[in-house]
């Protein structure tokens, strides 16, 4: 079976050595890999042309973010199967041979090891879980299972002996793999006109159709995925084998807006940018994918959520012209989704 092992690589050429040794040291070995370069003043793209001659490079010369990357990289693969890799992800040996059992069942369309956190400053491995899949409440609030806890094995016993994995809500973008047949089933096609206004016919065949949402550049688009997905009546899985180690640079805080000292504290490490994409694409991946959008639990926190940025966090306000921009699509999105 084919895996297309993708990577995005922004200004990451002190993760190539590591995470490309650690690709092209799989125990499955029908594999093509390709780096989308969204951008290399780091000398990355060189590293990768001249020590891995078998990847395959992309530039678009722009930085097309998580999502658009992604997608590229997805549209220039021919494997049967998706391999997501972060560019700060180190995966152990058997990582994608472990994942790929799970794939025997057709129903799983997604699936994702355990990730651990890797401290790469200190190039060591740790037993900080970084996910484990993905849980999402009633609210709307979506988080990595497991996250900031010591790895003692509490996720790997599966309540069936005989089960092979663990289903779960959905997978996080660090290292899932995807069905493509799966992806194809979900993926949002623009109408024709949107394709007809690109300089090429063939390039507006090839763009005008996504698999992660566009409109969200990065962060929640993984979420976003699993969430079509899983209205599609596919599932999503959890594989204890494979094991992975994430450099993570943003995650959640403990307890999230419950705990709103440490919330606070957390989202002021975190770049503004970073603040209203987390806002904004929240709010859009709710509106595509929930049955009830106007679930009282969404309104209670989305309104929490407003009160807290309005006093703490004013700057993410600047990204409410972009939302309200973005909601008209958000909706033609969910009738789309709702027809297919």
């Amino acid at each position: 079976m084919k895996v297309s092992v993708i990577l995005v690589i922004y200004e990451g050429k002190k993760y190539i050595k590591p995470v490309f040794d650690a690709i092209f040291n799989q125990t499955h070995k029908d594999l093509e890999v390709i780096a989308v370069i969204n951008k290399s003043t780091d000398g990355g793209r060189e590293e990768i042309r001249q020590n891995y001659p078998l990847v395959k490079i992309i530039d678009e010369s722009r930085n097309t973010g998580f999502a658009e990357g992604n997608n590229i990289g997805i549209k220039a693969s021919a494997g049967e199967f998706i391999q997501l890799v972060n560019q700060d992800l180190i995966l152990e040996p058997s990582y994608i041979e472990e994942m790929l059992v799970a794939f025997a069942d057709p129903k799983v369309a997604a699936a994702t090891g355990k990730l651990l956190r890797y401290d790469f400053d200190k190039n060591q491995r740790t037993q900080i879980i970084d996910t484990t899949g993905v849980l999402i409440s009633s609210s709307g609030r979506a988080r990595d299972r497991g996250q900031n806890q010591i790895d003692l094995g509490q996720f790997d016993k599966l309540q069936n002996p005989n089960d092979k994995f663990e289903t779960v809500f959905g997978v996080s973008g660090a290292g899932p793999m995807y069905r493509r047949e799966a992806l194809e089933k979900v993926k949002y096609c623009y109408p024709s006109s949107v394709a007809e206004a690109t300089s090429s016919p063939l390039a507006g065949e090839e763009k005008k159709c996504e698999f992660f949402d566009e409109d969200f550049f990065m962060y929640w688009e993984d979420v976003d995925l699993s969430w079509r997905l899983r209205n599609a009546r596919y599932v999503a899985c959890y594989v204890a084998k494979a094991i992975g180690y994430h450099g993570r640079t943003a995650g959640q805080s403990q307890g999230g807006y419950l705990h709103l000292l440490r919330f606070i504290k957390h989202h002021k490490k975190l770049n503004k940018q970073v603040l209203r994409w987390n806002y904004k694409n929240h709010m859009l991946m709710y509106i595509k994918n929930a049955k009830n959008i106007w679930h009282p639990a969404f309104i209670l926190r989305e309104i929490a959520m407003l009160g807290y940025i309005m006093i703490f966090e004013t700057s993410t306000l600047k990204v409410l012209p972009e939302l309200f921009r973005q909601i008209p699509k958000a909706l033609d999105k969910r009738k789309w989704i709702s027809r297919s």
